[in-house]
């Protein structure tokens, strides 16, 4: 029998979503909750072991800890603005059940191994890139020594194992709806923009994109592209179907979903006889003659990282689009009937306030059903922080409040950190206040007869609006610096 392995996505802030399923981790303007996919993998390769979702499930770190005392190995995915709390929880668990053994999963631990096992020595290990198969061998007993993609003390020392070569055959790996019906409760998972209850999954890993702010492909995934097949990922859904008959919607989390035509093609013809309600993650450089497949299969919504109405920003950032391109994507999208959440965010590389304003000009024209403002993090291991790092805009505060709220944290000049903290908030107040976006969003809800859950959508939301006027007020009569 292997050791008896809990996974955990740590309980942290409030209304957190962590790491582990969320590619920008912070907590968000309405309560939402990703799946930890990619904990389920290794989770479903070890007989006796256990997802434990703590946030979406509301599980306390003094809940935590007692569960750990039943385990033998705890495989924990941390993340930057949760490390702190991760590395205070792992050290009480590692208190209260000393014979535990400890790994950190996750982009911190791998852009800082010797970081992490310094500052955390309760850690017997941590683990670079992906995951799945170095935790799960250590569990069966394969010596420290022997593991590949991994980082370790040895007699004080730091060992760093040669890298793992990337998962190739994704076939081969567990299904994660296994995982979810073992140890999850899928209603307990809500994104404001997807149908309630949802279910996520992959259908592919890595993205070939160069997109210099990502966090995924650039300390996790890896930008090699690889996909399962067609045949597995339809017989995942066939089986997820009559388990979870309550899910009114699947989503494919993967990073690029539809950036191969021919496949993309090839999935959705097999997935129309089933008649399920999808959505995913769609670059804008995506054709008319996929988006119309992807509706014909039952594809409801987008989700897609539109970032900047300026061109020369989407150059800095090597977004691989073009503004014109963006319009015409969403052109064939309302033609098609397909519902878009455009991303966006304010203080890349080139911000200016003239650009910030075509931004939210860009976001009104383009008139997404939903969207999110983000304020540009950089998280280390990526492009942008080595770009920022060299050029001084850090300033010394960290990128989230005391709640998990995103923070400003880069400053060029003529643009402090506290006009673009103001400007997230007058883009939101610009966007949704419109009367043809808010008569859209409480239709969608009487529709869907989703009015309590919008109700609560919109006072969570108002309720940090005012938060971050506070804020905004402070920042900006101590000089624009937090």
């Amino acid at each position: 029998m292997p050791l008896k392995t809990l996974f955990l996505n740590p309980p942290s802030f409030e209304k957190f979503d962590g790491g582990a399923s969320s590619r920008w981790p912070a907590t968000r303007e309405i309560e939402s909750y990703w799946y930890p996919v990619w904990l389920a993998f290794p989770a479903g390769m070890l007989e006796g072991s256990r997802l434990l979702d703590a946030p979406p499930h509301h599980v306390s770190a003094e809940e935590t800890i007692q569960i750990c005392k039943d385990y033998e190995f705890l495989v924990l995915f941390t993340s930057t603005v949760g490390w702190k709390s991760d590395q205070r929880l792992a050290e009480a668990i590692g208190a209260a059940n000393p014979a535990i053994r400890i790994a950190f999963v996750g982009p911190p631990v791998t852009t800082s191994p010797d970081r992490a096992l310094t500052e955390c020595p309760v850690l017997d290990f941590i683990c670079r890139r992906e995951f799945d198969y170095s935790v799960v061998e250590f569990a069966n007993g394969k010596p420290l020594d022997e593991i590949l993609g991994i980082s370790y003390k040895l007699d004080g020392k730091i060992v760093h194992n040669p890298d793992r070569p990337q998962v190739e055959d994704l076939d081969a790996m567990p299904w994660a709806t296994k995982i979810y019906m073992r140890d999850l409760d899928v209603t307990r998972y809500n994104v404001p923009f997807l149908l309630h209850p949802f279910i996520a999954l992959f259908s592919t890993r890595g993205c070939p994109a160069q997109c210099t702010f990502c966090l995924w492909p650039q300390t996790l995934s890896g930008h090699a592209w690889r996909k399962r097949s067609t045949d597995d990922v339809v017989a995942e859904l066939a089986w997820a179907k009559q388990a979870f008959p309550e899910v009114k919607e699947y989503f494919f989390d993967d990073d690029t979903f539809n950036i191969q035509k021919a496949r993309t093609i090839e999935l959705c013809e097999k997935l129309k006889p089933l008649g399920l309600t999808w959505s995913c993650n769609s670059r804008v450089t995506t054709d008319y003659e996929t988006l119309k497949a992807m509706k014909d299969a039952g594809c409801r919504l987008l989700i897609v990282g539109f970032e900047s109405g300026d061109p020369q920003i989407l150059k800095n950032i090597k977004k691989g689009a073009t503004v014109q391109r963006a319009f015409d994507f969403a052109r064939d999208c309302s033609e098609l009937g397909l519902v878009i959440h455009g991303d966006f965010i304010l203080g890349l590389p080139g911000e200016t306030r003239k650009s910030i304003r075509n931004t939210i000009e860009f976001a009104k024209r383009l008139d997404c059903e939903t969207i999110q403002v983000s304020m540009a993090h950089a998280f280390p291991g990526t492009e942008l922080f080595e770009y920022v790092e060299k050029n001084g805009f850090i300033t010394n505060e960290a990128m989230s409040d005391e709640a998990g709220h995103q923070m400003a944290h880069i400053e060029y000049s003529g643009l402090p950190v506290g006009y673009v903290m103001e400007m997230v908030q007058k883009f939101y107040d610009e966007y949704f206040f419109r009367p043809k976006a808010a008569f859209r969003i409480v239709w969608k809800a009487v529709v869907n007869r989703d009015v309590r859950r919008l109700y609560a959508e919109a006072k969570s939301f108002m309720k940090l609006r005012s938060q971050r006027i506070r804020t905004v007020r402070v920042v900006n009569q101590i000089g624009g610096h937090i």
